[in-house]
């Protein structure tokens, strides 16, 4: 303990410290076996259930389809985000190891928010595939050809790499106010550049990237289903209604499970709110850890198609007798 509170101490010097802490969980040193069972298996379980996924969809041809292709970057970014909380995740369970080096501090920042991006990208995406598959099928298949969706995995994963790649340099160049204590069990932009003395050029850029990404994805989602909410209404049989809403309602539920504990989160830090930093925490980790967790599950149990088709590859075949 001492330890951790002579690091935690203010620096005489106003440049990035060599090490940066991090708070966690209040009480997780007390039971760390429990909770590195439960980091560990909810990790195996994201991977298992997201590289299910993905093996569904590379071995089945009838699911070469956009709706699909979108589906495994989802996964894709889904394995990256769960990789990238655990090295820290793991190190506070096991080792009460609060300590984190600056530029593996940085690393993690940088490889958290890109898969960040990356998912809320991917969501954005097939918010659009479902708004034009039901508010232009007629046309769908001549807009989303194999080209397009080139160009828009391309798009997605520039996007990711461009807005994060100058965080690491300008907070690694800024000047700290304020002692380098994180209040996550991972490195986070924002709870960085928390820290810095105000004005600083990486604090403002940061807003920038929260804005442009994390404000403007969510928004274009809700006004892609409030026009597929119009086109429903406007479907005069209430089959078709359910078959076509059954279809939107799985990414529905990826979008709420991955944009309201972020929406929460920020209006904590916002409005200051006075909440115990245990459910501070706890938010954090619903934020991060659930959506790779759950997403698996959502899409083999509500898509028929990804369904039939892992039950089909898990029943073993009959051997014919000679």
């Amino acid at each position: 303990m001492s330890t951790f509170l002579t690091l935690a101490a203010p620096n005489s010097s106003t440049s990035m410290a060599s090490t940066f802490l991090l708070v966690g969980m209040p009480g997780l040193s007390a039971v760390p076996s429990w909770w590195t069972i439960f980091f560990i298996a909810v990790y195996l379980l994201s991977v298992l259930g997201n590289g299910t996924i993905l093996w569904i969809i590379a071995l089945e041809p009838t699911l070469h389809r956009p709706m699909y292709f979108f589906l495994s970057l989802l996964s894709m970014s889904d394995v990256g985000l769960a990789t990238s909380l655990m090295p820290t995740l793991l190190g506070l369970a096991l080792a009460d190891a609060h300590a984190v080096p600056a530029s593996a501090c940085l690393l993690q920042m940088f490889f958290i928010h890109v898969f960040s991006i990356m998912e809320s990208s991917v969501l954005l995406a097939m918010a659009l595939d479902r708004a034009l598959a039901i508010c232009r099928p007629l046309h769908y298949p001549t807009l989303l050809t194999n080209d397009v969706i080139s160009k828009i995995s391309l798009a997605i994963v520039f996007r990711s790499l461009s807005l994060h790649l100058p965080l690491p340099f300008l907070l690694a160049h800024m000047s700290y106010c304020r002692p380098q204590v994180l209040t996550h069990s991972y490195c986070l932009h924002p709870d960085m550049t928390r820290l810095a003395c105000p004005g600083a050029w990486g604090a403002v850029y940061s807003l920038f990237v929260v804005l442009s990404a994390m404000g403007l994805d969510p928004l274009v989602i809700f006004l892609s289903y409030g026009l597929i909410g119009r086109v429903l209404q406007g479907l005069g049989s209430s089959e078709n209604r359910w078959k076509a809403g059954q279809t939107c309602a799985t990414h529905l539920s990826a979008v709420l499970f991955f944009y309201v504990p972020m929406i929460l989160l920020a209006l904590i830090g916002h409005l200051r709110v006075p909440i115990p930093q245990s459910a501070h925490t706890l938010l954090s980790y619903v934020h991060f850890l659930l959506p790779p967790l759950i997403n698996p599950i959502l899409y083999s149990v509500k898509m028929k198609e990804i369904r039939e088709r892992i039950l089909k590859r898990l029943k073993p075949r009959k051997v014919g007798c000679a």
